[in-house]
């Protein structure tokens, strides 16, 4: 009796683990078509996917059970029985919460991206001139920008390259 009561335990743990297996394959497939769909509606149509990102917005809002539906709001864990949004008060069942996990990868370019941020390459920015004698082809004429390069009680470094030369050197 006791085997066969076994058996049927690891049966269903089984069943249960292959499930939520099918589910996670469903899902990654799922958020691959939202993307790919995204990314081929805006090269052929040349317009902006706002009904594709919202697809995909959504899609992501449901996987990420830790937050409130409602408002966005980080679920808070107060009892055992459910988790509730401490603004709008939107309960979610433990049920749905227990063993699931969620993980981010987030990229400094994705970052940038986010803020509005981009990097300045050397060449696109108009530095200013000044008199000042190269130590290697003796050229008078120099670049320069400065840079805090020490604590900010102490005087910043201002590097020069030779409009010449290009050679860098610096001046504390």
């Amino acid at each position: 009796m006791e085997l066969s009561h076994r058996r049927r335990r690891r049966r269903r743990r089984r069943a249960r683990e292959d499930r939520r297996e099918t589910e996670r394959e469903r899902e990654r497939e799922r958020v691959g078509e939202l993307i790919l769909g995204a990314r081929d509606t805006h090269k052929t149509q040349r317009f902006s996917c706002i009904e594709k990102q919202g697809e995909l917005m959504a899609h992501s809002h449901a996987r990420d059970f830790m937050f409130c539906d409602l408002c966005g709001t980080v679920l808070s864990m107060r009892t055992t029985k459910y988790v509730q949004c401490p603004l709008c008060k939107f309960k979610r069942s433990m049920k749905e919460v227990a063993e699931r996990e969620t993980s981010y990868m987030v990229t400094a370019e994705d970052i940038r991206r986010e803020l509005g941020i981009t990097l300045i390459n050397d060449q696109e920015v108009q530095l200013s001139k000044v008199k000042k004698k190269c130590e290697k082809c003796d050229n008078e004429e120099a670049e320069y920008w400065t840079m805090q390069m020490r604590s900010a009680d102490e005087g910043q470094t201002t590097f020069y390259r030779c409009t010449k030369c290009s050679h860098k050197f610096s001046e504390n």
